[in-house]
């Protein structure tokens, strides 16, 4: 299974100037833009631990999923999907062949949109070829309309990444204690048979 973004953020989608504000940068000096590949750099970086560790999307985007066999659920693998444009059977040549619209069905969810036949089964796959699912996910279609605590969460984490730009004896995955607060009603709930009373 590979996922490959369609539609890349252009850094005019990024919040810049306000990222500028946030580190409280010196104006005035004429040399307001020399640092703006790396402030880019960082917020790109941020955005994109952020969208990892909570499975989302914030602004949104187009993607393509392929497959080389159908997974027993089809579940989308970045939320929210707002739309599944296109599901097609790709052969060993790379040609394919379009699965009509009415034959799948997008169950939306916030955390694990899927896709269902309506016939209950999938068609076949070709010999050696696969599938592959066109999508649009995100949150916003802007970056000033995603949620604010998402927002204050990037800025932050970028921010971070800009402070100890030169440190490197952070662990793997490590992300500072009120970015990661911030994310944490945005993240997949878990469920524990023992603490709802469920017995195996």
């Amino acid at each position: 299974m590979i996922l490959h973004e369609l539609t890349p953020l252009p850094d005019s989608a990024l919040p810049l100037a306000a990222f500028k504000a946030h580190l409280r940068l010196c104006t005035g000096f004429g040399e307001e833009t020399l640092q703006d590949a790396v402030l880019l750099a960082f917020l790109r970086a941020s955005l994109a631990a952020i969208e990892a560790r909570i499975n989302k999307a914030l602004v949104q985007r187009d993607y393509v999923w392929r497959l080389n066999a159908w997974p027993r659920v089809v579940e989308l693998p970045v939320a929210p999907v707002s739309s599944v444009t296109q599901v097609a059977l790709v052969d060993q040549t790379g040609a394919e062949t379009e699965v009509p619209a009415a034959a799948y069905a997008l169950a939306p969810d916030a955390h694990a949109p899927r896709l269902t036949p309506v016939a209950g089964l999938w068609p076949m796959l070709p010999t050696q070829g696969g599938a592959v699912i066109r999508f649009t996910a995100g949150m916003a279609a802007t970056w000033d309309a995603i949620p604010a605590d998402l927002a204050q969460a990037v800025m932050l984490l970028a921010a971070h990444y800009y402070e100890y730009r030169d440190d490197t004896s952070l662990h793997a995955g490590c992300m500072p204690f009120g970015v990661a607060s911030l994310l944490d009603r945005h993240r997949m709930p878990r469920l524990s048979l023992a603490r709802s009373g469920v017995q195996s």
